[in-house]
């Protein structure tokens, strides 16, 4: 008859530690996910709060939406501005890729118009609710403070990039007064008081800035 296989005591100890290292790990594994699940939760619920209007939502109201309990809500976060500021960064990295302006500095000056006005207007959309929170909490806060400066500034370039060859002859004085007038025609400013301010549609106001930067800069009227 064949021999059966023995196994040592030690042999066996270690097979033990083994499977019990294993299910440990696993166990982690599954409190990770189901944290990160309820993060991902609380997050979005402010998300949505945002975009239906409430843009400085209690953590009662951000527990009732999520489904998670308001001491987890403060056990995933310090405070309500670090959520603040997890739901922001949440949603620009989700719309980071509208931030590129396709074609930039090149056509005729009707199609890099009209090219700019479309960027700026699916871009002011989609960041709308958040945009409107970071402006209302940077004076508070100087990540925030911070992140908007830089994004002014990105803006800025964008537009004086684009329209370099209109720019460039004029005067100092002329280049800085014209690169200002289109930097806030086509703001996320103007665009939220001609949005909610006014409630003109996106068609109207993107008629607003086409109108604006070409009497400006020059090019056909009426496209």
């Amino acid at each position: 008859m064949p021999t059966r296989a023995r196994t040592s005591p030690s042999g066996t100890r270690l097979a033990g530690r083994a499977r019990a290292t294993a299910d440990a790990a696993q166990a982690v594994d599954g409190r990770r996910a189901w944290r990160d699940r309820n993060l991902s939760a609380v997050v979005d619920a402010l998300l949505d709060l945002f975009n239906e209007g409430n843009l400085r939502p209690g953590a009662d109201e951000i527990a009732a939406r999520s489904g998670v309990s308001r001491r987890s809500v403060f056990r995933y976060f310090d405070d309500l501005d670090t959520l603040d500021r997890t739901a922001i960064e949440r949603q620009t990295g989700r719309v980071s890729h509208l931030v590129e302006l396709p074609g930039l500095g090149t056509g005729a000056i009707e199609d890099r118009i009209d090219r700019l006005v479309a960027q700026r207007l699916r871009l002011f959309e989609a960041i709308l609710p958040v945009a409107r929170v970071s402006r209302l909490r940077a004076p508070f806060e100087p990540v925030l403070a911070d992140g908007l400066a830089r994004s002014r500034h990105l803006f800025r370039r964008q537009v004086e990039r684009h329209f370099a060859g209109e720019l460039r002859p004029l005067s100092r004085s002329a280049r800085n007064a014209t690169l200002g007038a289109a930097e806030v025609l086509c703001s996320f400013e103007a665009y939220e008081l001609l949005r909610l301010g006014q409630g003109q549609t996106a068609k109207q106001i993107g008629e607003v800035m086409r109108v604006g930067l070409t009497s400006l800069l020059g090019g056909r009227r009426g496209r």
